[in-house]
């Protein structure tokens, strides 16, 4: 259960679900489902109250959270993914600009001069979860860089519907309510210059902040997205580690309150805030709010009657048409031009066929979609939008799996460029890999070259071993590189026990001296090492000098300094091709990164 929790289309499945559920329920019993969300709930406190009904707290109140951790993932990406260079930026802002714009054009080409144009938004925005969920389900299976360019897409296009909302979509706006906001904003940008790390003080002025713009007439969905764009994101730097290390130790030998309480904040603040946050609301905003949302707002009553008229009806063909074909030209065709334009120094990190791909599942428009229409249409014609919601959402999931299995049909090398594209890679790998100085096994050159930092003491480290082993046996051409990073404040004989391998590299055995002291972690003793020496049949009297007058210390340090460049702090840290491997490292996980960077490499070639 929780290996499906992790994945997009399980939240996917589960959206899919309640929107079903909603479907059903309207269907079988409306007046039930009516009085429910049409049911008024009230906060007073003396004088002052908000008063919404459940399906208002829901799309104002919850979904707030969902634009938060939409923040969350656009703040993460800036800092540490695709959009950190500033040239990998335009091509997918424009390109989710063009897939917004084109929509919007066709849905005006059915409703020009009807009061219905009103209505635009809804034809626009792409549902970030069911989006990816069906790239999972129906994309090719190396598809981090194809994600991380949806991601991208589709957080250019929620921010942009979220304006929309607060300004194209909000009501008569009261100025002083929103002098208040903007003020504890100010607020909240002061006690975020202080560094507080405590997120109770975050969350009252984020909460007030939302009653603020509820009272202002703009929709108070901005809030969110504002406070996760706040959210720090950064790795977890070693010394940050350390000093938790040193906390927990304390709190080891004298188990008191206060000093777990520095443990724990220690460890927290390890972490960026960002990182935190998302782990923490991630879950709650794919598995509860927005399967919530879907399950107040998808409910249509579906009749042969309202089908006959909605798929007439210019509201329902507008959206329809908008997704199903808008999106994808707006996207492919945009990105087209800015590569065109920038001759080619601009271009999507996948092939197009990926694109083209992607811009069909970005046709899956839902929870946006639903929210904009509600705001735009009553009874009706909100009945005829969402149907053209959920007809574009099927459409184009099915457009996109078509899509995908005609480039799978391909020849192999037509495939891999049509996937893969020809754009370089980012690169976070600091220190280029020195065949004169790097420990190598395999070819010295291959298309593809994978990087450890690794401490010999780490369990984790003892577990990816036998991995790397059968990785290197599955695939001959891979030029695998060991580096040291003993975790010195965790592990206290791994800096000896690196020492150690390069006394036996010295003597020609670096590689029998890694693989013994991988299958005897529990014994990296002075003596052991010694023993291990004598067993390979070195000279144990230079070895053993070697390791006492610390001859080859300067050499492992080497090795730290370069995982500090490419910001490495814990073991461990897999590089393919430069790039640094997110995510597990079992045998499937790593197999499909090796596969993806091969092909990448062989076309660039």
């Amino acid at each position: 259960m929780r290996a499906f929790l992790r994945t997009e289309s399980g939240s996917a499945l589960v959206l899919l679900g309640a929107a079903v559920a909603a479907l059903l329920w309207v269907n079988i019993d409306q007046s039930s489902y009516d009085d429910l969300w049409q049911t008024v709930l009230s906060v007073r406190l003396g004088d002052w109250a908000v008063s919404l009904d459940l399906r208002g707290w829901v799309n104002d109140g919850l979904m707030a959270f969902f634009f938060f951790v939409v923040g969350l993932e656009a703040r993460r990406e800036a800092e540490l993914g695709e959009l950190r260079e500033l040239r990998r930026v335009a091509l997918p802002l424009l390109a989710g600009l063009g897939g917004m714009l084109v929509p919007i054009a066709l849905f005006l080409a059915f409703n020009g001069g009807r009061p219905t144009a009103q209505g635009w938004g809804a034809a626009m925005s792409t549902d970030t979860a069911f989006a990816l969920g069906v790239l999972v389900l129906v994309g090719p299976k190396f598809s981090d860089r194809l994600r991380a360019f949806m991601l991208t897409v589709v957080v250019v296009d929620d921010i942009v519907a979220l304006l929309v909302i607060a300004f194209a979509y909000s009501e008569q706006i009261d100025g002083k309510a929103l002098l208040v906001a903007a003020g504890l904003l100010v607020v909240v940008l002061v006690v975020r210059a202080l560094h507080v790390q405590r997120g109770l003080p975050y969350a009252v002025l984020g909460i007030a902040m939302w009653l603020a713009m509820v009272d202002s007439g703009v929709d108070p969905l901005v809030v969110g997205l504002v406070m996760g764009l706040l959210a720090y994101a950064y790795p977890a730097a070693r010394v940050d580690l350390e000093r938790a290390t040193q906390q927990f130790r304390l709190f080891r030998e004298q188990p008191t309150p206060e000093l777990a309480r520095r443990a724990r904040a220690g460890v927290e603040a390890a972490i960026s805030p960002n990182e935190r946050l998302s782990q923490l609301w991630h879950p709650w905003s794919s598995y509860v709010i927005v399967p919530v949302f879907a399950l107040a707002n998808a409910g249509i009553p579906l009749s042969a009657h309202f089908l006959g008229h909605a798929f007439t009806s210019p509201v329902t063909l507008g959206i329809l048409v908008g997704y199903v074909v808008g999106k994808p030209v707006g996207i492919t065709v945009t990105s087209m031009l800015v590569t065109a334009v920038s001759r080619g120094r601009l271009r999507p990190p996948v092939g197009w066929g990926s694109v083209g791909g992607a811009g069909a599942a970005a046709g899956v428009g839902f929870t946006v979609s639903l929210l904009i229409a509600s705001l735009a249409f009553d009874r009706g014609r909100l009945a005829e939008a969402k149907a053209g919601v959920l007809a574009a959402a099927v459409a184009a999931a099915l457009l996109s799996w078509a899509v995908f299995r005609v480039i799978d049909a391909l020849p192999a090398k037509t495939k891999a460029k049509a996937l893969l594209g020809m754009s370089a890679t980012i690169v976070d790998l600091a220190d280029p890999v020195d065949v004169e100085r790097d420990h190598i096994r395999g070819p010295v050159e291959s298309l593809v070259t994978v990087v450890e930092y690794g401490d010999l003491e780490c369990p984790y480290c003892g577990q990816a071993e036998p991995v790397v082993r059968e990785l290197l046996r599955d695939f001959t051409d891979i030029t695998y590189v060991w580096r040291h990073l003993p975790l010195d404040d965790v592990h206290p004989h791994a800096r000896m026990a690196a020492e150690a391998t390069e006394a036996a590299d010295a003597q020609g055995a670096f590689w029998p001296m890694h693989d013994l002291l991988f299958e005897h972690q529990d014994a990296l003793r002075f003596a052991d090492l010694v023993g291990y020496a004598d067993e390979l049949g070195l000279d144990t009297e230079r070895f053993a000098d070697d390791l006492r007058r610390r001859a080859f210390a300067a050499r492992v340090a080497s090795d730290v300094d370069s995982a500090d460049l490419s910001g490495v702090s814990g073991t461990p840290t897999f590089f393919v091709n430069g790039r640094r491997h997110q995510g597990a490292f079992d045998l499937e996980t790593l197999s499909a990164a090796v596969k993806a960077a091969g092909a990448r490499a062989a076309l660039t070639s």
